[in-house]
């Protein structure tokens, strides 16, 4: 039986300004198995990141639990490590100085942890630039950085939210390729936020998809293809049913939210 490596209990947040509240997610219950690859979609605005940011301990759900390894998360851990969409790099170190930053602001960088930096760079491709600045790189090759210095701090569970979207369309399927190997060989468990319905597919054993606003879980889709896939899989018509039928469950949200926002905007019209 698998062992789920994180799991959440009626997640709720709303945010709240002056007497204004704004309801974001309401009652998700989510289970992750250990070295599972899980992606959210939705419609903008669904809370997909704000519940990324409450899995990673950067903010508090309104009410709710989030469990990871059997101990409920109160906050930022070493457990997990966040992949945000800007690659956030330090312009004045190195890519070797970069990937190892997390372990030299836990006073853990020793030559071992060097090697195991080292290791991470070669593992995303990018062997023979350790000297290199970000500066010098490409978008593609700063994002691989940003996730060799994720998989550094030796994490059970990656959060990455939306980590290719600032890339061109020919870049980020590279990247997806790249991000199915180093996922088949680093074994971590993930969770991926994307708005890229084929990048969802092509990457996961399951697709979450969320209502709009509030965010709650419509449906999940168990993505049954098989594995190693190649890029080529996309242009299979298993693939293609795949991605229409998220993208009707999707397209039936953003109706409802865009009808949701006219009436709202109606009201305060009116009022």
């Amino acid at each position: 039986m698998a062992v789920p490596k994180l799991t959440t209990s009626q997640i709720s947040k709303v945010f709240r300004k002056g007497e204004n509240e704004i309801e974001v997610l309401r009652d998700i219950n989510l289970s992750i198995n250990d070295g599972e690859f899980v992606s959210i979609v939705g419609a903008s605005g669904c809370g997909k990141t704000t519940l990324l940011r409450i899995l990673d301990g950067l903010i508090r759900a309104t009410s709710g639990s989030v469990i990871v390894n059997d101990k409920e998360v109160t906050g930022p851990g070493p457990e997990r490590a966040f992949v945000f969409q800007q690659d956030g790099l330090m312009p004045w170190r190195t890519v070797e100085a970069n990937v190892w930053l997390g372990l030299e602001i836990r006073g853990a960088l020793d030559e071992a942890a060097r090697k195991l930096a080292h290791d991470h760079i070669r593992l995303v491709g990018l062997a023979g630039f350790e000297k290199y600045y970000p500066h010098e790189l490409s978008g593609g090759m700063r994002q691989r950085v940003n996730i060799a210095r994720a998989l550094t701090v030796n994490p059970d569970i990656l959060l990455m939210d939306e980590p290719f979207a600032a890339l061109d369309a020919q870049t980020r399927e590279i990247m997806q390729a790249e991000m199915m190997r180093i996922w088949q060989q680093a074994k971590k468990t993930v969770l991926l936020i994307t708005h890229q319905i084929d990048e969802a597919v092509f990457l996961s054993d399951r697709v979450i998809v969320f209502t709009a606003r509030p965010g709650r879980v419509k449906e999940e889709i168990v993505v049954d293809l098989p594995r190693p896939r190649e890029l080529s899989v996309k242009r299979t018509p298993e693939f293609t049913q795949l991605t229409e039928r998220i993208w009707n469950l999707i397209e039936q949200e953003v109706r409802e939210g865009i009808r949701h926002e006219g009436l709202a905007a109606l009201k305060a019209r009116a009022g």
